[in-house]
Formats: structure tokens, C-alpha cells, sequence
């Protein structure tokens, strides 16, 4: 049997570049847009300087070889998705003012929200189980771990990097690691322990003959589904127990098997 910890996981880009205009001048070409992925390098925005604009064609009816153009390639410093689009053509920009954002796609990370005191179960694992809102589940590697821990909720954040690359941000996940595992547990259905009000002391009521069933004190352990461990007392496969009727009986209670 094993007991599960199941916390949620958001997707997110760590790294983001931003394609800034090396000069002032206008727009005359967007070569993205909004969504795209763009490669290293990539020449995303043309700019004509606004000396080009006002004296270009002048100079070059002057002197048809001077070849004055006043074109500048914007291109980007990293390829990503292209999760920002600040102008477009025929705007007038300043040098050094923003044109887009630039997510890296190799920045793409699930951050988890780890409770502090769970760090024993998750940062000691290589690797957790991250299940998406589609079914699909897949490996996560334990990357890294920030250095800050939130004074508020007293968590810490966990970044979780997986293989697959074409997954949209603020896609929350849930990871599910193991809190606890034995392999030879005795386990009982949920319906067969009882529990006072205060669920501090539990009990099942156990068949002796096909007549009379007793009340006997039991210490649980993990739960796990419909099942509950049996850490004492130690139970055969051939012990019965009531399943239904069974709340409210006092100790040594008479009792009559029915088939349904």
C-alpha cells in the first residue's frame, strides 16, 4: 500500500528575452507575430531610420550610387515563443525601446508550490509523476529549488522541468509522490473500521461464529482508495468481518447473516 501527496504544479517560462530597436526610425516590416516561435537570430523587425525617411530618396537621385538605404535588421539574441508584440509596422520607435518578448523554450519549467515541511518526500526523489488536466501523465525531473520560501504560506517553489516542449503556460498540473509505501500491508475495506466522534479511536467488528460479532479495538495505518491499513492487531485471511450494519453495535452483539 502507499499513501500519496498530491500538490498542484503551474507551468511557466523562466527566461525571457526582450528584442529592443537599435535605432530610431519606423517599422516597416514585422516578420512574427503573436504565438509564433521565432529560431536564434531570426530577423523579426526591419527598421528605416527617420534620416532614411526625409533625406534617403533625395540622395540617392543625387548620386543613384551611394545606395543610402537606412535599413536595420532586428534580429533576436534567442530563439522561443514570441509571447509579447509591442509595435507594429508604421509605428515610430526610439532606440532602445521595446519591441517584443521572447519566452526561451528551454526555460520551460511546472512550478510547484512545496510545502516546507514535505521537503523530505519530494527532494529526496530524482523524478515525481505530474498528471495534466487531459489524462496525460508524464515524468517530471526535480531541477532545482529557489532559495525563497514564502513568508505567508511557508512555501517553497520547485521547478520541475519535463520533456515535452509544446505546452501552454499557466497549465496547472498535479504531482503525485509518494508519502509512504509498504509491501506487505494487511488492509481492510473503509467501510469495516469505525470511528468515535472525535476519530481518535477506531474498531471493527469481527465475526467469531455465523452469530456473534465483537468489538475489536484496531490502530490504522495508511489509506489508501476504499482501503485502510491494519497495523494491530494482526488479522488472518480468514476472518470475517461486518461490512454493513455494523454501526452502533455494542460489544458481543447478536447478529444475523442475510444474503442479499
Amino acid at each position: 500500500m502507499a499513501e500519496y501527496i498530491e500538490l498542484n504544479a503551474t507551468s511557466a517560462f523562466m527566461q525571457q528575452g526582450v528584442v529592443k530597436a537599435s535605432s530610431n526610425g519606423y517599422i516597416t516590416a514585422v516578420n512574427t507575430q503573436k504565438g509564433k516561435i521565432v529560431s536564434p537570430g531570426q530577423v523579426v523587425f526591419v527598421l528605416k531610420t527617420k534620416e532614411a525617411m526625409t533625406l534617403g530618396n533625395t540622395i540617392n537621385l543625387l548620386d543613384s550610387s551611394f545606395k543610402f538605404s537606412g535599413i536595420i535588421n532586428v534580429k533576436t539574441a534567442t530563439g522561443g515563443y514570441v509571447s509579447d508584440l509591442s509595435h507594429q509596422k508604421g509605428d515610430y520607435v526610439q532606440e532602445g525601446e521595446q519591441l517584443a518578448t521572447i519566452s526561451d523554450l528551454n526555460s520551460f519549467v511546472f512550478v510547484l508550490n512545496m510545502p516546507y515541511e514535505l521537503r523530505p518526500y519530494i527532494l529526496g526523489k530524482g523524478t515525481v509523476d505530474l498528471m495534466l488536466p487531459d489524462g496525460k501523465t508524464m515524468k517530471a525531473h526535480v531541477s532545482s529549488v529557489t532559495p525563497i520560501v514564502d513568508s505567508a504560506s511557508q512555501t517553497q517553489n520547485v521547478l520541475l522541468t519535463v520533456n515535452e516542449r509544446n505546452l501552454p503556460i499557466n497549465l496547472v498540473g498535479k504531482v503525485r509522490v509518494a508519502k509512504s509505501l509498504k509491501t506487505a500491508a494487511i488492509s481492510l475495506p473503509k467501510q469495516v473500521v469505525l470511528a468515535d466522534e472525535t476519530q481518535s479511536n477506531f474498531w471493527v467488528m469481527k465475526l467469531i461464529d455465523d452469530s456473534t460479532a465483537v468489538k475489536v479495538p484496531v490502530e490504522k495505518g495508511i489509506e489508501a482508495n476504499d482501503r485502510i491499513e491494519i497495523v494491530k492487531p494482526a488479522f488472518s485471511n480468514t476472518d470475517r468481518f461486518l461490512v454493513t450494519g455494523n454501526y452502533g453495535l455494542a460489544d458481543t452483539a447478536k447478529v444475523r447473516i442475510v444474503k442479499e
